[in-house]
């Protein structure tokens, strides 16, 4: 007699993991436990040098609905995500880092979402920030305009994104249109950001849910600000990445604007941080990191520009390097001597 197949699940989760062992057990007890049964949880070892993959393995062999692929080689995040993505065959998916993990109901709560509002094509999670040192929490909150059973607009979603992030990219979203947009490998870090943001505008309606993503807050990882790692400095490329896709999706000027100003503020603090590090860099990364800043620095132009970036003593536009690293020179110079002064 011929088993019944297994439902088609209504939920994937891509779950990228690169040397998690020691927080991955937390991952996946909480996506098990998720109140939702039809899910599917894809895993990714992106070549862990740790106990990632026999982790997973295992869990695999006691979840059906846990599947495990690799990487050929170490590649990042995006790389892995995209790979899980091309196996989902739920209507819905969102990503999970191997970090972090959900509340019980919140894959539920975010499928009731979408089956109440047939027009919704993207339920943003509640981010719960979790401080790893001291298990302090902290809502990270949402804009008012998606409080109670408000919805917005894709476009409204990607602009308040694109604002400092003042609304965040963790969700679940409609999988044809993951499938459209699979995440920017421009950079190993930084560069999947965009996607998240460039689908909102692919939505046409955005909605949120009261299903929490617990985010780990870890002053080891690369992107935070108190580790220095050369992967910072991926930074520039991935936000030029970004400034292309919004010239081809047709973002209007202003906006556009607003971003190369935000754009200019980051070059320029990656460059102040190589100067910081530069006595731990050794001549030949040195070396490597001079072209990508020259590079970067040729695709600004003071007329898209917002005004007060124009002429802000350390933050002067000019197109040759020498004189760009001397004015960060100068301004590093000064800032530390008022500093020194006040201290």
């Amino acid at each position: 007699m011929t088993a019944n197949p297994r439902p088609t699940p209504e939920v994937a989760v891509l779950v990228a993991a690169y040397n998690a062992a020691a927080t991955l057990p937390q991952t996946l007890a909480s996506l098990r436990r998720q109140t939702l049964d039809r899910i599917e949880i894809l895993c990714v070892d992106d070549c862990s040098t740790d106990d990632t993959l026999t982790i997973l393995q295992a869990q695999a062999a006691e979840d059906a609905r846990i599947r495990v692929f690799q990487t050929p080689v170490n590649s990042g995040h995006a790389v892995a995500r995209n790979l899980a993505l091309r196996h989902v065959t739920a209507p819905y998916v969102c990503m999970v880092d191997a970090d972090d993990w959900l509340s019980d109901d919140c894959l539920a709560a975010a499928v009731h979402t979408f089956h109440a509002h047939p027009q919704t094509d993207c339920v943003m999670l509640r981010l719960m920030q979790h401080f790893q040192d001291t298990g302090e929490e902290k809502d990270y909150g949402l804009p008012a305009a998606l409080q109670g059973d408000n919805a917005i607009s894709g476009k409204e979603a990607f602009e308040l994104s694109m604002d400092g992030w003042k609304l965040h990219g963790l969700y679940l979203i409609r999988t044809a249109i993951h499938r459209q947009h699979p995440l920017d490998t421009t950079t190993r870090l930084y560069s999947d950001d965009n996607t998240y943001r460039l689908m909102y505008l692919a939505c046409h309606e955005v909605r949120a849910c009261g299903g929490i993503y617990y985010y780990r807050k870890n002053a080891s990882s690369q992107t935070s600000v108190e580790h220095f790692h050369l992967h910072r400095f991926d930074f520039m490329e991935a936000n030029l990445s970004l400034l292309l896709a919004m010239k081809k999706a047709g973002i209007s000027r202003a906006l556009i604007r607003r971003f190369e100003g935000s754009r200019w503020m980051i070059f320029i603090a990656c460059y102040r941080l190589f100067l910081q590090h530069q006595a731990e860099l050794s001549e030949a990364e040195q070396q490597a990191l001079r072209p990508r800043f020259l590079t970067i620095l040729h695709t600004f132009r003071p007329s898209r520009l917002p005004l007060r970036y124009r002429w802000k003593p350390g933050y002067w536009l000019t197109l040759s390097m020498r004189l760009f690293d001397l004015q960060q020179r100068i301004y590093l110079a000064f800032k530390y001597k008022i500093m020194s002064t006040h201290a």
